[in-house]
């Protein structure tokens, strides 16, 4: 019967795929070819654009607000990078030990990555504006404000899902290896960086991966919180390319570089750093 089914699943398996690539194609690759088209296009919908080139890549590089914004979100992402994984590592290592109600910290460690970025963005809007008044302050009152509370608010989102993986790969660590690197009288500290961290590599790739992409492609939660205020110092890549586009008339074309230009950044560093973790885990 098992045999049966396999064979029926080689002969057909085609149909079954047909339904979901074509949604890939329609819903992903086709738009994608579109927008890279646009990019040198100026255009007001799909269908009226007049090439004029590379003067959209010029004019979205001339723009001091998206570099501005390139600053601010790559700044982001590595304080947000570092501060997430460290936490939720340092959680994970802590939750695998012998600690009653570790499944219940678990529980509620994971449950603001269930809540919506807007919905998140305007609770801790509220709280932080709360404390700050004390102080006569508001996160809109300048952009380091607007940035440390947007930083207190992605951490505080994504910890917990994070922390979900590292507590997979801790849990999957060979026993029989700390076992031995205790008897032969390696102390914790020795452990945790010459043992748990590298074999800790494959669940390290991830979690960077995943919190390096999500700082660049931070707008919900830049949306609610700050909305680009003061000023639109506050303001992330993703929130400066839509404000753009939909903002700015005569801009369409320069958005759509613009999100060319997103696109290829952040593709480009997640591979890098991809390429640098998957590397120490092959070392590993």
């Amino acid at each position: 019967m098992v045999d049966m089914a396999g064979k029926a699943i080689r002969k057909w398996w085609a149909l079954f795929a047909a339904p979901t690539f074509l949604a890939f194609i329609i819903g992903f690759l086709v738009p994608f070819i579109m927008g890279v088209y646009l990019s040198f296009c100026e255009f007001t919908t799909v269908t009226d654009g007049q090439f004029v080139g590379l003067k959209n890549f010029q004019r979205a590089l001339a723009d001091p607000q998206f570099i501005h914004a390139l600053g601010f979100s790559t700044a982001f992402t590595i304080v947000t990078t570092i501060i997430i994984n460290v936490i939720a590592f340092a959680i994970a290592y802590l939750l695998t030990r012998a600690i009653k109600g570790s499944s219940l910290y678990r529980s509620a460690l994971f449950m603001p990555n269930l809540i919506g970025g807007i919905i998140l963005g305007y609770i801790w809007l509220l709280l932080l504006n709360g404390i700050l008044a004390h102080w006569g302050r508001a996160l809109t009152y300048s952009a380091t404000y607007g940035f440390w509370g947007l930083v207190v608010v992605v951490s505080w989102q994504q910890i917990g899902y994070m922390m979900i993986i590292y507590i997979a790969g801790l849990q999957s660590l060979p026993t029989d290896v700390l076992e031995a690197a205790s008897v032969d009288g390696a102390n914790g500290r020795q452990i945790m960086f010459r043992i748990i961290v590298p074999l800790m590599m494959p669940s390290i790739t991830v979690c960077s991966f995943l919190t390096v992409t999500n700082g660049f492609k931070l707008y919900d939660q830049n949306l609610a919180l700050t909305n680009g205020a003061p000023s639109y110092m506050s303001e992330g890549l993703a929130m400066n390319i839509t404000r753009t586009f939909y903002g700015r008339m005569g801009w369409e074309g320069v958005g759509q570089a613009k999100a060319v230009l997103f696109f290829i950044l952040v593709a480009a560093i997640a591979l890098i750093q991809n390429k640098l973790t998957t590397s120490k885990e092959v070392q590993a």
